[in-house]
């Protein structure tokens, strides 16, 4: 059975990120084929202004508004800096506003 990258739970068998995955579109190039559009590779963490972690499709985060100099993100993080990411083991942004630093995970993404 296949895992989720991020959480490692079954994917349709508990791992709610693959409701992400649901709006890719089906030449595997991480862009989404539907009205809407995931700009973000299957796997980013997004990193907003107040140090929280997202996922692309966050359902209280418009994924448009999301761009530098306000956030930042992570496009090929290690697959297991989700689970690891708190105050004690923070994720700093290689990619838009690289001064952004996650310390916490978005309870809604987390689920």
């Amino acid at each position: 059975m296949e895992r989720c990258d991020f959480c490692e739970l079954p994917i349709g068998g508990g791992c709610a990120c693959s409701l992400v995955r649901e709006d890719r579109g089906a030449s595997g190039s991480g862009a989404a084929s539907t009205s809407k559009s995931v700009p973000f590779p299957n796997g980013t963490i997004l990193i907003s202004p107040r140090g929280i972690a997202h996922r692309p499709g966050c359902m209280h985060q418009s994924d448009s508004e999301i761009k530098a100099p306000l956030w930042g993100w992570i496009t090929a993080p290690d697959p297991q800096l989700w689970r690891r990411l708190s105050a004690g083991s923070p994720a700093r942004a290689t990619h838009g506003n690289t001064e952004r630093v996650a310390t916490r995970r978005c309870q809604s993404c987390d689920a």
